[in-house]
């Protein structure tokens, strides 16, 4: 693999890639997070996914490896499991193919069509999760504050959507970390998602991307 992609991106951006074993030795340092198919990781500089596509296929043969058995288990906690991975990404090339490498992990996994429900619900995913924007500044292409969903899955096909604002996210884990002079304020009212979505379903988030697509 190519570690940059051009001389100019490297001056302008100190754009260099992580060679894939550096990205598997740096990953087997947290080995049993990146087995657990709910725990989250975001890279605040995702490039292409280099890291982000290593921690997907760690999850995914967590999920072969427990919910092999259970085609319908299959799917939704490998939906979970992507659910579970963020990225941010100054350039707008580096992120489309960030959520394109991704998706087609995710699709081949599960053998899917383009037409089918839980492609469009990964889709959609992705869109949310993989954000073009500045890390540093904690803010999108557009301007605006970085927001993340934060997804569960409640069983028997149900998702949970809930969106934070990046920079609350940030400040709510300095102010809890052991020690800290604001460690007693605990889930302090700050710190509340901006939006909790109803419950849905994989076809009810398919329809997500149609209606943002529109």
């Amino acid at each position: 693999m190519n570690l940059i992609k051009s001389k100019k991106r490297v001056a302008d951006h100190g754009e260099v890639f992580t060679p894939e074993w550096m990205v598997e030795a740096m990953l087997d340092l947290v080995k049993g997070e990146t087995q657990r198919i709910d725990s989250r990781f975001l890279e605040p500089a995702c490039g292409s996914g280099n890291f982000l596509v290593h921690v997907l296929q760690r999850k995914l043969a967590a999920v072969e490896l427990k919910y092999s058995q259970s085609e319908f288990e299959k799917r939704h906690y490998a939906l979970l499991g992507l659910m579970c991975i963020y990225g941010i990404e100054l350039l707008p090339d580096n992120i489309a193919e960030c959520r394109d490498n991704l998706l087609d992990i995710f699709v081949e996994y599960l053998e899917l069509k383009e037409g089918d429900d839980l492609y469009s619900a990964a889709s959609f995913v992705l869109s949310l999760n993989l954000v073009h924007g500045d890390a540093l500044t904690m803010k999108g292409s557009d301007g605006l504050p970085i927001a993340f969903a934060e997804w569960g899955y409640l069983g028997k096909g149900k998702f949970q959507r809930r969106d934070f604002r990046f920079d609350v996210l940030t400040g709510s884990s300095a102010f809890s970390a052991e020690g800290s002079l604001f460690a007693h304020l605990g889930k302090h009212e700050i710190f509340r998602p901006i939006k909790i979505w109803p419950p849905m379903n994989i076809s009810e988030l398919a329809g997500q991307l149609v209606q943002e697509a529109a």
